[in-house]
């Protein structure tokens, strides 16, 4: 479980999360959703420490990663992995040099090691026979998928997906949202997912929350998002053009 509690950060005179608390749960894959510029990225790299809170503190597991000297906060880095937009793979990395880059950095393993664990990751995300291919060589969706084994490379405790589906189109990115779903029970994983990719939402929105102009406007779950009173909420779902027709 991971908890923001009260976070506030400013970049400058702008104030862009205004006293935002939520808890997201292990086990499942919590979203966090919101319109460009509604401080739902800056809220996420706060979560993960890519920002520092102004005030406020994030909790993992009882562990104030807040309050954390940089010697402790590699400990739980270590428990983290990162699913980035875009993929943010190497690329003069094989493929199996980037999904071993984590156990490189942070493990003590033997290569042989290192490289049975990146094979198994790649089979587990239904990549076989490109371990040696560039990411050039292989599709937007294979990207993503070998950025997930790479994300999952240490066995985390704690994953963070920013706009997993960027660039996608609709069919793989239902893939890559099942993958990560199944990833996260299997793992039972605090997966935290951000996103503006309504299929998304209603598809493993287990636990969202909403950020709207740096506030926490509604919190529930995909089988509530559509019956909310909340006008704000309802403004920005239904404005998808997925929607469009729904109601």
């Amino acid at each position: 479980m991971i908890e923001a509690r009260n976070i506030v950060k400013s970049f400058e005179d702008k104030e862009v999360l205004k006293d935002v608390s939520a808890t997201f749960r292990t086990g499942y894959t919590n979203l966090i959703i919101g319109q460009s510029g509604s401080g739902k990225t800056v809220f996420l790299k706060t979560l993960v420490g890519l920002h520092e809170a102004d005030s406020g503190s994030v909790v993992y597991d009882d562990r104030n990663f807040t309050g954390m000297s940089k010697l402790e906060r590699i400990e739980i880095r270590k428990e983290i992995g990162m699913l980035f937009q875009g993929s943010a793979l190497f690329d003069s990395m094989t493929v199996e040099e980037n999904v071993r880059f984590p156990l490189d950095m942070f493990s003590d393993q033997s290569l042989e090691e290192k490289r049975e664990r990146a094979n198994f990751c790649l089979k587990r995300v239904n990549l076989d026979n490109v371990n040696h291919l560039f990411p050039s060589e292989i599709s937007g969706g294979m990207q993503k998928r070998v950025a997930i084994a790479r994300a999952i490379a240490l066995n985390p405790r704690y994953l963070f997906c920013d706009e997993p589906n960027s660039g996608l189109d609709p069919k793989t990115a239902i893939v890559i949202d099942e993958l990560i779903q199944e990833i996260t029970k299997e793992y039972n994983m605090t997966t935290i997912i951000n996103t503006h990719d309504m299929n998304s939402v209603l598809g493993i929105g287990e636990h969202i929350v909403f950020i709207y102009e740096g506030k926490k406007y509604w919190e529930g779950s995909s089988a509530e998002v559509l019956k909310s009173d909340n006008q704000v909420l309802n403004d920005f779902i239904f404005a998808s053009k997925f929607l469009k027709g729904v109601v």
